[in-house]
């Protein structure tokens, strides 16, 4: 009897402990925040959630990215049933522009030692890198409008917000250590298991951590996410732009080639899709629309070039302006816009121009090269027939006009195996 209160004891008493080793999520980010960011985190938050993690860690390092997959996950941060802790990591990692917002939007903030935040102005970026010169009153707005989310942010998780704002008027940027000292940040972690021992037994909305000896599991990308997370960028949607453009002119250029038009034509569904994700402006999109319809124009009219140049100077501008510059992460560089505009040139001066001009060439092979051409009567032609001899071959020909044997005829047109021909004044 005495055996069975023991074990009973034993199992009451061990049953908290049994709760306390929790196992923690963990989800790495590195490189600029996009769509596939914002989802790789909400799914990882619900997994971590539905099997009881005591925590989720994201372990950060990012330039920045887009402000509207910042915002959801925020969102997602504000909503979530377990504890946040987002950890800026390894050294010399930084939380940049989009950063500052993800990290400052967590239950916990931590940074590693030797590491970076803030700078989360929001800048348009233009030739050469530089900071453009926009309207002031949009800028404004724009600076006012992101500056007031850092602080919203901040207010909510009790924490600098002063310095929140100056990270996006004054574009401030301080390392680990004035983080914490300025209160942006609550702790510096060497590791995450320094990070776990410090966090054990905090309180964060009701929920204490227990975290000391818990196990870290990590919750990596999926294949899809991986491979959003490659795709879903200015560069690739801008290749995948000129394969539309090469590809559906090219089509038209030499109907039949096929494989043009469907690699235009797939490549088109894949612009389509990101063009919903990705900061698009529709400006840029109307500019490379111009510059394709004056490079076909100026192939068949007589220019001399002129809208040829005209073509190129859209293409430039239509890239530039393709996607939303306030997103420094999410700009095309000048490295794919310049040898672009150059290679597009190319293709429409060499390859569309021969290709179309192919098409409006004399037939050089088959029956219609027979069409005005004059050659002796082989015998007395009339309505009801006679033969003339033309390519090698003898035919049968007729005539609304008699023609004797030996005089020369054109021939007028071809139906079937018979020709119509009429007598050749000489």
């Amino acid at each position: 009897m005495r055996i069975w209160k023991s074990i009973l004891l034993i199992s009451l008493f061990a049953s908290p402990l049994q709760l306390h080793a929790t196992t923690v999520g963990l989800v790495q980010v590195k490189g600029a925040i996009g769509p596939a960011t914002a989802s790789y985190i909400d799914r990882a938050l619900n997994l971590a959630t539905a099997r009881g993690d005591s925590c989720l860690i994201l372990q950060l390092d990012t330039p920045g990215g887009l402000l509207d997959s910042t915002k959801e996950i925020v969102q997602k941060f504000y909503d979530a049933k377990i504890p946040i802790l987002v950890y800026v990591a390894p050294a010399p990692a930084c939380a940049g522009s989009a950063g500052v917002f993800i990290t400052m939007a967590a239950d916990i903030a931590a940074m590693a030692p030797h590491t970076s935040i803030g700078a989360a102005h929001p800048v348009s970026i233009g030739l050469g890198g530089e900071a453009e010169k926009t309207d002031e009153v949009m800028k404004k707005k724009q600076e006012n409008f992101t500056a007031s989310f850092a602080e919203s942010i901040a207010e909510k998780r009790h924490r600098n917000a002063v310095w929140a704002r100056a990270a996006v008027v004054e574009s401030a940027a301080i390392t680990a250590e004035e983080a914490l000292s300025r209160k942006v940040i609550d702790l510096i972690a060497k590791d995450l298991t320094d990070l776990l021992q410090q966090v054990n037994d905090l309180e964060i909305n009701g929920r204490k951590l227990h975290t000391a000896d818990a196990q870290v599991v990590e919750i990596p990308m999926t294949g899809r996410e991986s491979f959003l997370q490659l795709v879903l960028r200015p560069e690739v949607m801008f290749i995948l732009m000129l394969v539309v453009i090469y590809g559906i002119i090219g089509e038209l250029s030499s109907p039949g080639a096929v494989l043009p038009g469907v690699a235009g034509t797939i490549a088109l569904l894949l612009v389509l899709y990101m063009s919903a994700i990705l900061p698009v402006n529709i400006i840029g999109v109307a500019f490379l629309a111009l510059a394709v319809a004056l490079f076909v124009i100026d192939i068949y009219a007589p220019t001399h070039g002129v809208l040829t140049f005209g073509g190129v100077a859209a293409f430039f501008f239509g890239a530039l302006m393709l996607f939303n510059r306030a997103d420094p992460e999410f700009r095309l560089s000048l490295w794919y816009i310049l040898p672009a505009t150059g290679l597009t040139a190319l293709f429409f001066v060499f390859v569309v121009a021969a290709g179309l001009q192919a098409q409006f060439l004399p037939v050089r092979s088959g029956r219609e090269t027979m069409l005005g051409k004059v050659t002796p009567a082989q015998s007395p032609i009339d309505s009801s027939g006679g033969r003339v001899f033309v390519e090698g071959e003898s035919w049968r020909a007729v005539s609304e006009v008699e023609i004797a044997a030996n005089q020369p005829v054109e021939i007028l047109a071809v139906e079937g195996l018979t020709l119509k021909v009429k007598p050749k004044k000489t």
